[in-house]
This record gives C-alpha cells, sequence and structure tokens, in this order.
C-alpha cells in the first residue's frame, strides 16, 4: 500500500502537473467559454473575463467582489478618444449603473457609426496595468476581441481553488506569450496535386495545444540550395470560398504551380486567419469595411494592430525541414525582415502578382499605402 502511494504521489508531481503552456491553453478555453481566469503579479491579483463572452449573470458575480476596470487597447481607445495613459492601453472605470450592452458596445465597434457616443469615459492613470496588459494579451491569443474585464481581489490562490479557476502569474505568461512554441512534425505523405504531382503535405503541431501549421513540399527541394518558399497564411474566404475581396487564393494558387514549375519548393501553409485575429473578427473587420473603412481601420477600431501574424512560426518550420536560405514569392518586405531575424537568409525576393479584381483593388491599394507592400 505504502508503495502505490508512493508512486501515484510521484507520478502527481512528474506528470499530472500543468506546464505554464497548458495553464495557459486552458485559460484560452475559460476565457472563449465565458469563465474568468485569475491574473495575479507583484502590484496584486485580479479576476479576469473577456467582455466578448461575459454574460449578465457572471458580471453580476464580478461586481460582488469588487470594482471593475475594462481594459481595452489604445488603438481602441483611440477610436472612443479614451485616454490611453498606460500608452499601449487604456483602463476604464464603467459607470455603476451600467450592465452588459454598454460593455460589449465599447469593446465592439460593430454599432459606433450609430451610437458614437460612449462616454465621456474615465481613464485611470495610476497604478501598474500590468495585469491589464496581461489580460489583453491573453484575449488576443484566444482570438477574442481585445476587451477584458478586471476586478482586484486578494487570496488569489485560494479564490483561484475555491472557485476552480485557472490561476496565471505574470511572471510566468509574459514569456510564455512572447516565445515561440516549440512545435514538431506529426506526420507527412505524398499529395498529388494539381500544381504538382510530386507533392507532399508535413503537419506540425506546437506543444502549446494550438493550431497546426502545414508545409507542402514540391518535388525534392535540394537543402544546400535556397528553396523556393511562400509563407501563406491561411484565409478561409479566399482559399476556400473564392472570395473577391482579397487576393489571397489566386496567391496561393500561382505560388503553388510555380514551384510546380521550377520542379520543388516549399509553401508553408500558417493558421493565422485575418492576419492573425481569427476568421471571427476578421469577418466584424469585413463588416467595418462594409461601412466605409479600409482593412488598417477596420483592424484599429477592433482594437487590433495592422498585422498580428507571428512569421517566426514559418522560419522556424523551414529550419526543421533542413533548410537555411530560401528564395522568398512575396510583396511584403516585413517578411523578409523576419526571416533574416530568425536566422534564414533570404537570396532573393520573387515578386508573386496575382488575383487583383474590381472588388479588392482599394484593399491592394491600401495594403501598398500602410503596409508597405510591393505590388
Amino acid at each position: 500500500m505504502f508503495q502505490f502511494r508512493h508512486a501515484t504521489a510521484m507520478c502527481g508531481r512528474m506528470v499530472l502537473a500543468l506546464s505554464i503552456a497548458e495553464r495557459l491553453t486552458r485559460a484560452r478555453g475559460d476565457l472563449r467559454m465565458g469563465v474568468p481566469v485569475v491574473l495575479c503579479g507583484a502590484e496584486g491579483a485580479a479576476l479576469v473575463a473577456a467582455v466578448e463572452t461575459l454574460d449578465a449573470p457572471r458580471l453580476a458575480d464580478l461586481r460582488g467582489f469588487g470594482v471593475p476596470v475594462l481594459a481595452i487597447t489604445a488603438r481602441r481607445a483611440e477610436t472612443l478618444k479614451a485616454r490611453a495613459y498606460d500608452g499601449d492601453l487604456a483602463r476604464i472605470v464603467p459607470p455603476a449603473d451600467t450592465g452588459l450592452d454598454w460593455l460589449r458596445s465599447v469593446a465592439d465597434p460593430a454599432d459606433d457609426l450609430r451610437t458614437p457616443m460612449k462616454g465621456p469615459l474615465q481613464s485611470v492613470r495610476d497604478g501598474s496595468a500590468d495585469l491589464a496588459r496581461a489580460a489583453l494579451a491573453l484575449a488576443k491569443s484566444a482570438h477574442l476581441l481585445p476587451a477584458a474585464l478586471l476586478v482586484p481581489v486578494e487570496n488569489a490562490l485560494a479564490l483561484a481553488g475555491a472557485h476552480g479557476l485557472t490561476l496565471l502569474s505574470l511572471a510566468e505568461i509574459a514569456p510564455a506569450l512572447a516565445a515561440l512554441p516549440p512545435m514538431d512534425e506529426v506526420v507527412s505523405a505524398r499529395v498529388p496535386l494539381v500544381a504538382s504531382s510530386a507533392g507532399r503535405v508535413h503537419v506540425f503541431r506546437p506543444d502549446d495545444g494550438g493550431e497546426e501549421h502545414y508545409a507542402i513540399e514540391i518535388g525534392r527541394p535540394d537543402r544546400s540550395k535556397p528553396v523556393l518558399a511562400r509563407l501563406h497564411s491561411a484565409c478561409f474566404t479566399g482559399d476556400v470560398l473564392g472570395s473577391l475581396k482579397c487576393d489571397c487564393g489566386p496567391q496561393l494558387r500561382s505560388a503553388l504551380a510555380q514551384m510546380g514549375q521550377e520542379g520543388a519548393g516549399v509553401l508553408l501553409y500558417l493558421n493565422q486567419e485575418g492576419r492573425g485575429i481569427g476568421l471571427a473578427n476578421k469577418m466584424r473587420a469585413y463588416s467595418l469595411q462594409d461601412q466605409g473603412f479600409d482593412t488598417v481601420e477596420a483592424n484599429h477600431r477592433l482594437g487590433f494592430e495592422d498585422d498580428e501574424r507571428d512569421f517566426r512560426i514559418g522560419a522556424e518550420i523551414l529550419r526543421k525541414m533542413g533548410f537555411s536560405s530560401v528564395r522568398l514569392l512575396t510583396n511584403n518586405p516585413k517578411k523578409l525582415a523576419m526571416m533574416e531575424s530568425c536566422g534564414l537568409h533570404v537570396t532573393e525576393r520573387v515578386p508573386l502578382h496575382a488575383g487583383e479584381t474590381a472588388e479588392n483593388k482599394a484593399y491592394l491599394a491600401t495594403k501598398a499605402a500602410k503596409s508597405g507592400h510591393l505590388l
């Protein structure tokens, strides 16, 4: 009996204890389901809930613990004419008599033009914003609107334990969110393609439970020479549905066709929909574009930066496949800089011009004027 208990205890410490990557994944899932998490740091602790998924009963419960503060990014604060004393974010004090509708109207710009006046909004200017900053980073990584409600609390460990909530410390999550999670190839298999019968799909999976990414290898590229490569971010609307609002689908097919003509290449299909903000937020951006905003303005009104993608993922996959230099199929100079900064030598930028339509002409012009694309 003693041996059994001892082995069980050892197993619990060595196998069952959750790593910070696993707890971050759990926290993202909690926020997406409307479940609060507990964040703690040197300046204190707070119950944190994503505004997008928060419901009225939980809002009432949160208010039972104290006075909430609403965190939004500086991009969203600029739209709302709120003061971002913390630089990259604003901490807003919700009026005592406001409910869920008001919180969501501040978080979501869908009705900004119909009801532009949300305030006046009172911003907090004292104290640390570290917990709010971490809360917004978590919401973004969960592909939710970057708006979070924080309620300061004491005895974070006891509170999390009593209510079964995920507890995260800033000392752990800040480096974990900034780091690229390790990833490994799960499997590869031959897939004959229209572009080339000599196609092979490799599936790479990060160890934090995040989305898988794919490498489509054409032919047998020589690892000792620069490989013709394309970093292609997933675009459900363009790649699958044939949307005319962007040039993604034609670029995907054109890149594969060019690799097929040369007999070798690697297309990295990275699951970073909507420049890294997720499909739901991309659709929100499309809705704002229908109101007259361009693609960059729409992202900013939602609270995001122009581009939230992480191209380090592509560099890591190429290294895992044995490549050290590339001929990069792209119109985006930022991809060149990112590849070089990750230790992959870019010997040539290969232009990729395809898919201009009457519907996406303004979109492409915005990419050139505001994002520096070479079109």
